[in-house]
Parts: structure tokens; sequence; C-alpha cells
């Protein structure tokens, strides 16, 4: 299979869409969720939706179809939760591995499915790690600005669970997405460096912010620029932006990285802004002509979608930018 960093320098890869989006057409109850394994768990599951990949494996593997016959290159796991820091609120600590294991094994034995089917476009695993639902910068009290939730080695070895999973699952690449606070990507990446020294093995590593208001910055504060320099000095095959803002939105940020790094740039925004119901209604055409100006300008080299994306706004995603060249390499910060 061709190395992705090779392909990258021939055209846009497109990542895939909202997996969310698509389970929540299968109107899974909480029987569903628990199926037979969890029957008993004394604890609601409903909204698990890391826990499908053992309850629902088919419907996983699905979605992961759907999304590569929409075109797509790189689909994500279904293990954006898995960690033993989100999964506590399931009381599910102790199947973070098999969670996250199963996950990358269901996406890689559909991936590969499509790869011997067309070699020509080899298909690619990227293992979700998201930002957990704690953060290691700001307190959760106002009344004890000083306080910390969670610490860094917390979360450094609650992600390096997560990363050895995915990586013996079959991951082609690591994703670290969503992210509102640097300090707990740096404790991912932090991690990922530490399982690729033990295994003395070498993994494509994507990073992706979020910025999360109008004025440009991340939860915790930083500008696209300042984000940018803060997790550069880790080895990295792409930065990029996701979730939060729409496509259009997004674009001046994705200039600033595209203007001040020499990684491939990554962007998969959302399918405009939620309405008064939290619903996403931008349909794949009206998503499609705004990611045209990401490629009119030659900014991204991965595009996708993410809250309220499906197969049909990825699909449209994917014609478009067969038609453009990618964001030149070369590029020097």
């Amino acid at each position: 299979m061709r190395n992705i960093k090779e392909i990258l320098k021939d055209r846009i890869l497109v990542l895939d869409g909202a997996m969310g989006t698509m389970l929540q057409q299968y109107k899974f109850t909480e029987e569903d969720f628990r199926g037979e394994r969890f029957k008993a768990w004394e604890h609601p599951l409903q909204g698990n939706n890391d826990l499908l990949s053992l309850t629902q494996p088919d419907a996983i593997a699905a979605v992961h179809r759907k999304y590569f016959e929409a075109r797509a290159d790189i689909v994500e796991t279904n293990t954006f939760s898995g960690t033993t820091i989100a999964m506590a609120d399931y009381h599910m600590e102790d199947l973070v591995y098999e969670l996250n294991y199963e996950s990358a094994r269901i996406a890689k034995e559909v991936a590969n499915d499509f790869t011997l089917r067309e070699p020509e476009k080899p298909r690619f695993v990227a293992g979700s790690i998201g930002p957990t639902n704690k953060t290691a910068s700001m307190s959760p009290d106002v009344n004890d600005p000083g306080f910390r939730a969670i610490s860094f080695d917390e979360l450094r070895i609650a992600y390096k669970q997560q990363v050895e999973a995915l990586l013996d699952g079959g991951a082609d690449i690591l994703l670290v997405e969503t992210i509102f606070d640097t300090l707990n990507a740096k404790a991912a990446l932090f991690a990922i460096e530490e399982v690729k020294d033990e295994r003395n093995i070498d993994i494509p590593i994507m990073i992706s912010g979020t910025i999360t208001d109008a004025s440009g910055r991340t939860l915790s504060g930083q500008t696209a620029e300042a984000f940018l320099i803060s997790i550069s000095h880790i080895p990295i095959l792409s930065v990029g932006f996701n979730c939060a803002l729409g496509a259009k939105q997004l674009v001046p940020h994705l200039e600033v990285v595209s203007a001040k790094s020499n990684h491939a740039i990554s962007a998969h925004p959302n399918a405009g802004l939620p309405n008064a119901f939290g619903e996403y209604d931008e349909t794949p055409e009206q998503m499609a002509a705004q990611i045209k100006e990401y490629v009119e300008k030659g900014l991204v080299n991965i595009v996708g979608g993410c809250c309220g994306t499906t197969p049909a706004h990825i699909k449209a995603i994917s014609d478009l930018v067969a038609r453009y060249a990618p964001r030149s390499l070369s590029v020097v910060s």
C-alpha cells in the first residue's frame, strides 16, 4: 500500500463524516446499547456510542462502509470517548482496551475490503482520540481557579492505554481531534511518542483543534497560530481544525495555519452552525460550495466533515476536491 505521505503530494485526501450523526439514524434504545452482554449493567448506557463497537458491530461496520462508498480515503474509528476518563461516566473504565481494539479492527477490516477492490485508492483507518470531558488548563470551579479536575500525568496514562489498543487493532494513523485544551493534546502526543519509542515504530499523527467562538480562539484561549506553535515540536502528518464551526467560518483560521506550517493541513467542519434544536441543516451541496474556497485558495490537503455530515456530504466533497490540486507541501513556516 502506498505511503500516505506520498499520496498527499498527489491529491487532496478525503476524511469521513460524523459517526454520531449516522448512528442517530438507527434510533438505538437502551436495550440496543446494552445488547446481551451488558443486559444487567447497573448503570444507564444509552448514548455511549463507543460501546456500540461491542454491542452493535454490524452498524459500525456499515457506517464505515457507507463513507468509503462515498469515496472517503480515511475513516475514523468509533473511539472518540475511548479513554478511562470519558468511560468513567458509564463505569466502563475496564473496557477501554477492548473498545479501542475492536473499533480499530472493525474499521480496518472494512478498509482492507475496499483497498483490495481498488488498490489504486488505498483506504486508511485513523484512530480517533478525543479530548476527554476534562480540561487540564482550566478550573471547573469558578470559586477555585487553581483547581484542576485532571492532571497531565492522568491524561498521559489514559491516552497511552487508548493508543496501544488502537495500534493493536490496526489503526494506520492516530488522530488527536477536537482539541479545546492544548495541554490535553500535549498529554496525548506525549503518550503517542512514548508508545512509538517503546515499540520502535513510526505512525502518522494528525492533530485537529477546535475554534469555539467568533473570537477565533480555542476554549483554553489560544489563537490558531498559538495552537500551531504549541504542537509543532512533535513530528506530525497534519494539523488543522474540526467541529464547532461550519466550513465558511473556518476559512480565516485555515489561512493562518496554512501560511505558517509546513505540515499537511486538514479541515473537517460541521455541516454549518446548529439551529435552535441543535440540528445541522446544511445540505451536501451547500457545504461543498463553501469548501470550494478551501481548494481554490490551496489551503488544504485533507478535508472531511464533522457534526451533521453524512455520506452524501462526503460524496459531494470528494467530487469537488477531485478537480483540484492539493496545497503545496513545500511551504516553509
